[in-house]
């Protein structure tokens, strides 16, 4: 039985609290083939009855499990290979003779999905010899307990291995387990991964030099985008970059940031407030 008007506005109220992913209405058809999984693991017979426990239960862990299933989790290797080709020829060596004092980068990867584009990042800070010795930390945060626990295994199948990975970074960089691939632990030892929401309250975090936020804020409202960029702005070092997705622009926010063209691509830099 299809759900009802109420229902569905209920459960799209509930996934924007927990997460900001706002469900547009031609997405409605998402909360069936997403939360149908959820609700049998809960023992429900159907979304019908995982709304009523919604209902009953407010507090119980369902509306973490929901908001989780309705996160996107597309990424590849070198998705959009423009930012990482920024990264490589421009950003990192103007960071690099920044740095050469603390000889320390941190860099943090947003909604970081199963760990694509941390490890690609780290495969290119493993090409510059002299950061060998630099204290150089990516950090890696999700909302999904799923995608961190994914990153910090660092295995991944044929299939996604074949999506933007070139032989040769496979080779230096990954080993096999199996009918997979898994990160060397000279790669993953690179990255921390752990959950974290971008809507809610953040924890204590470092100064970061890069910030990879791509592909996310397409699914928050104006009010959530400005709340999240304005936090960047206190975590980014004032000479940091910050790099969205190639679809997303900072034309109606009012956000502390600069557009910054790099090589085929764009970054934000921070402004003084």
């Amino acid at each position: 039985m299809p759900l009802a008007a109420p229902d569905i506005d209920f459960l799209k109220r509930l996934i924007a609290e927990r997460s900001g992913n706002v469900i547009s209405s031609n997405q409605d058809y998402l909360l069936e083939s997403r939360l149908t999984p959820v609700a049998r693991a809960a023992g429900l017979d159907d979304i019908q009855a995982l709304v009523a426990e919604l209902r009953r239960r407010p507090g119980s862990q369902l509306p973490e499990r929901i908001a989780e299933a309705m996160t996107i989790n597309e990424t590849s290797f070198f998705r959009d290979m423009a930012p990482f080709e920024a990264l490589k020829k421009s950003v990192l060596p103007a960071l690099i003779q920044k740095r050469s004092a603390s000889r320390s980068l941190n860099l943090w990867c947003g909604a970081s999905s199963s760990g694509q584009e941390p490890y690609s990042i780290a495969m290119i800070l493993r090409e510059f010899n002299e950061l060998s010795s630099w204290n150089v930390k990516i950090l890696a945060t999700d909302l999904s307990d799923e995608m961190v626990k994914r990153t910090q295994d660092g295995i991944y199948s044929q299939f996604e291995i074949n999506r933007g990975l070139p032989a040769q970074e496979l080779v230096r960089n990954f080993e096999r387990a199996g009918t997979q691939w898994r990160a060397r632990p000279e790669l993953r030892n690179l990255i921390e991964a752990r959950r974290m929401n971008l809507t809610s309250a953040w924890p204590f975090m470092s100064q970061y030099d890069v910030v990879f936020l791509r592909n996310v804020l397409i699914y928050f409202d104006q009010a959530s985008k400005e709340r999240i960029l304005s936090r960047i702005h206190k975590v980014l070092r004032p000479d940091g970059y910050l790099f969205l997705g190639g679809g997303e622009t900072l034309i109606t926010l009012n956000v502390p940031f600069l557009r910054e063209p790099i090589g085929k691509t764009v970054c934000f830099r921070p402004v003084a407030t």
